[in-house]
């Protein structure tokens, strides 16, 4: 047989066992048995062994391919993968809906309806029809880049032929996002065999799930049966169908597994019907789903809602209720957290809910305890929803459960360091105040450490809690003077791992500001605010020595933030902490964002869709120019800027005889 014959021949073939893959893996619908399918997949193995240049890497034989990976490598989005906001009522939902009506001006909305499935998110990047890279959701911004597992996974489609691409009307460089997750049965299969061979069971699937896409070995990753769901299409980072609802139809099309499960609602009231069908169904689904995804259905109007600084304010997950069990309180512990706050902790008797055994549950604060009225020995109801924390929702009290006698006082001095214990009047928390507690600073090297701030991987609380307790760190300063010898004399710390992670701590020296000043821990200081101190100070040091007053006049700081940002730089310990991690080499300066002020004492409105600016850009060139940018029309406004398909904000600006002004004028303006 000739060469381009055997070509030929195993070109079908490949055909063959990928279609019988989509049919088995994708659509739940074999044709052929397992016995049937091992023949083809043994004669591909066999002609490939006998041509090894004919190998090509997107051949089924391939999905386990390549060495294990000693780590990691580090991908950036091609635009922010963002989580959604939340809705746990009906009423909840009805305020986003009123949101969205008011910032688009329309009331004649279609909304696409999905199940919120319990997984994690992953991107797909193909070139030319060819899976190129998988990458997790990370930060939002930068993930990690596990091609290698995500190859393993049967309903992932290593090519796509490119005469189904243009029937499906995608183009040959694409990006799909979606839903990782592990099916229930193969879950309990899993754990049925772990018990059998004396093993711990895993919690539950989406931890597992999670767990087994950053293995490090993708044989491992193979024998555990993922699954993916797609549900995003994107080319250059951007949607490019004007429908989600489209988009997914796409998709489908395309061959990828998209869930069925999803309906076009005309109005909220369809939404809130198929919220509450899906409730009561959601425990005969063969995967978890934790409520149902909300999305205004035509990308055009997605674009103008825009986004706030970490979601969507066109999509919204409606979470539905956590779940709970009743159990005992064996004893009420207080915890120290990273800013001294102690948290009084129920220990209860083991309880499973959700798949995970619960034997902790917050009691918040000492406010909580008196509202719930618990002792320690009572029975209580405890809830879980996905990643929050179980807590104590009530005191159970009937025959069967008796009341508790023991009752809880929170200690006058800390449980960790002996330090004293106060209660700032007008607040609820217990604080220990001692700058010095072990308990703080492990606590602030975790959060310094973590994703959202300085990305320091490897630098787990494992490894803290021994970096702290040989005083090797004292402060997080104190991280960028480690060396190899240091960490080499900690236990499970490996030549290797050493190097990781003092490549991490080195790499993340090149930071922008705005991570610094939220990794130092500032008292009501989050990441959005951080980043506006940032953008309106351009350096530490200005914030250092500004005065309440002055800090103030940033975007969403108040007094209290205000007030705890001059109180953390008016202490000596932390102004040098300030000190020496400029000595270490971390960035103290930035871009500051100088307003102009053409546009200074002008309310602006936007309503439509602009053609050359998103409504954030536009909102972006107003602030910047000075002007403010408001949500709703009134006398006080002095320009409505209007795009086409503009809604009821045009309507209310011609009745109040406000002046209404097209992209080009507001252009105009700037100019």
């Amino acid at each position: 047989m000739s060469s381009s014959a055997i070509e030929k021949k195993i070109e079908a073939l490949r055909e063959k066992i990928r279609h019988h893959e989509h049919l088995y893996y994708v659509l739940d619908a074999p044709k052929i048995s397992d016995a049937d399918f091992d023949v083809l997949m043994n004669e591909l193995k066999r002609l490939e062994a006998e041509y090894p240049k004919l190998i090509t890497p997107d051949s089924p034989t391939q999905r386990v391919g390549g060495k294990p990976r000693e780590g990691f490598v580090k991908a950036k989005h091609s635009s922010p993968m963002l989580s959604l906001d939340n809705a746990y009522s009906e009423e909840e939902l009805r305020d986003w809906e009123r949101r969205v009506h008011e910032l688009s001006g329309r009331t004649d909305l279609e909304y696409i309806c999905e199940l919120k499935l319990d997984g994690m998110s992953l991107a797909l990047v193909y070139r030319d029809g060819r899976l190129e890279r998988g990458i997790t959701r990370g930060d939002g911004s930068v993930g990690e880049d596990v091609t290698l597992n995500v190859r393993t996974v049967r309903s992932i489609p290593l090519v796509i032929a490119k005469d189904k691409l243009k029937k499906a009307g995608i183009p040959g460089d694409f990006e799909v996002r979606g839903e990782m997750l592990m099916p229930l049965a193969a879950f309990r299969k899993l754990n049925e065999e772990r018990e059998k061979q004396g093993l711990a069971v895993f919690a539950n699937p989406r931890n597992f799930t999670a767990g087994t896409v950053r293995q490090l070995e993708p044989s491992i990753t193979a024998q555990r049966r993922m699954d993916y769901f797609a549900y995003l299409l994107l080319k250059d980072g951007q949607t490019f169908l004007d429908r989600q609802s489209k988009a997914m139809d796409t998709l489908d099309a395309a061959g990828f597994k998209v869930n069925p499960n999803r309906k076009l609602a005309k109005n909220l009231d369809e939404v809130w019907r198929f919220i509450q069908s899906w409730e009561a169904k959601r425990e005969s689904l063969p995967y978890e789903i934790d409520g149902i995804v909300v999305k205004v259905d035509r990308t055009s109007w997605q674009r103008e809602l825009g986004f706030t600084g970490k979601a969507p304010r066109w999509a919204i997950a409606y979470k539905y209720a956590a779940r709970g069990a009743v159990t005992q309180i064996e004893n009420i512990v207080p915890q120290v957290g990273r800013t001294g706050k102690l948290t009084p902790v129920a220990w209860l008797k083991p309880v499973p809910i959700g798949g995970t055994m619960v034997s902790r549950a917050t009691l918040h604060n000492m406010d909580e305890i008196e509202r719930l009225g618990v002792k320690i020995g009572d029975w209580v109801e405890v809830e879980r929803g996905g990643d929050v924390i179980p807590k104590v929702v009530k005191v159970v009290e009937d025959k069967e459960h008796p009341r508790g006698h023991q009752q809880f006082e929170m200690p006058e001095h800390c449980p960790v360091c002996g330090g004293n214990v106060v209660r700032t009047p007008g607040e609820v928390d217990h604080r220990c105040v001692n700058a010095n507690c072990p308990a703080k600073l492990q606590g602030t090297i975790l959060h310094f450490a973590s994703r959202h701030v300085m990305d320091i991987d490897g630098l787990g609380e494992a490894l803290v809690n021994q970096l702290t307790e040989r005083g090797l760190v004292k402060n997080v300063a104190d991280l960028y003077a480690l060396k190899k010898d240091h960490l080499l004399q900690l236990e499970r710390m490996g030549e290797k791992s050493a190097e990781n992670v003092l490549a991490e701590i080195e790499d993340s020296k090149k930071l922008p500001l705005e991570r610094v000043i939220y990794g130092l821990g500032i008292r009501f200081v989050g990441e959005r605010t951080a980043q506006f101190l940032a953008e309106h100070f351009g350096s530490l040091d200005e914030i250092m020595k500004a005065s309440a007053e002055q800090l103030e006049e940033v975007n969403e700081v108040g007094p209290r933030i205000a007030e705890s940002i001059v109180e953390f730089f008016a202490d000596e310990h932390n102004r040098k902490l300030a000190s020496d991690l400029r000595k270490a080499g971390l960035t103290f300066s930035g871009q500051k964002k100088e307003k102009g002020t053409k546009l200074a004492g002008k309310t602006f409105v936007l309503t439509g869709t602009l053609e050359r600016h998103t409504r954030d850009e536009a909102k972006k060139l107003i602030e910047d120019a000075g002007g403010r940018v408001s949500g709703s029309v009134s006398k006080k406004t002095d320009y409505v800027v209007a795009g086409s398909d503009a809604g009821s904000k045009l309507d209310k600006a011609r009745e109040l005889g406000v002046s209404v002004i097209g992209e080009q004028e507001l252009e105009g303006l700037l100019a």
